[in-house]
């Protein structure tokens, strides 16, 4: 996540919505007094690489930390005074992409055997727990991942970004097969997700 005091922003990051991108591009516009967690060593080999600043500042925060927690550290008056947003994917899509990030060699389980498991409850891929506070949307603005590059453009002309963001490729190889999720989602594996996306399918009116 990152707090740039330099743009009065808080960029909140939920998992498989190409946050560690997003985070990256968003360093480079990052100052001294900004808060930048850290990311795996692979991705921030790809931060240094492109000469971007890299975790700083961020003692009490971490990469996945919820609107909650944040909001508790910088204070009430920070946290309404800054631009808050964060990202939200078709959660039929997401999980497809989790199954591939958490089973990244040869075998892997059956999608259906992974789908339907407790995986999902215990990895806490739901963006909701990250960007809600007591049940309700904490944020300004929670962005569609499906709308990636135009989200982005809106954000950067929001806070007044000097330039558009461009995104640099992490953690995007693992996914192997690239149909669209209906033609690799059986009916149980469909169904599994609706019961435990529904309030972020209710949300956003994700369809199957």
């Amino acid at each position: 996540m990152i707090i740039s005091r330099k743009y009065k922003f808080i960029f909140l990051k939920t998992n498989k919505t190409a946050g560690t991108s997003i985070e990256i591009a968003l360093s480079k516009l990052c100052g001294d007094k900004d808060i930048i967690t850290p990311i795996t060593p692979e991705d921030e080999m790809i931060r240094y690489k492109l000469n971007y600043r890299g975790p700083q500042n961020f003692q009490g925060f971490y990469n996945h930390i919820s609107a909650e927690q944040v909001r508790r550290r910088i204070g009430e008056q920070s946290w309404n005074d800054y631009y808050k947003f964060c990202f939200e994917r078709n959660p039929w899509d997401r999980v497809i992409s989790l199954y591939y990030d958490f089973n990244r060699t040869e075998p892997r389980p059956e999608m259906s055997e992974f789908v339907c498991s407790n995986v999902l409850q215990i990895l806490k891929v739901r963006g909701i727990e990250i960007y809600c506070i007591d049940g309700k949307i904490a944020v300004d603005r929670v962005c569609k991942f499906e709308k990636l590059e135009e989200e982005l453009d809106y954000i950067g002309k929001q806070l007044g970004f000097p330039e558009k963001l461009i995104l640099p490729h992490a953690k995007g190889s693992f996914r192997k097969d690239k149909r669209h999720y209906t033609e690799i989602l059986n009916r149980q594996c469909k169904e599994h997700i609706e019961r435990v996306f529904s309030e972020e399918i209710r949300l956003f009116g994700y369809e199957f």
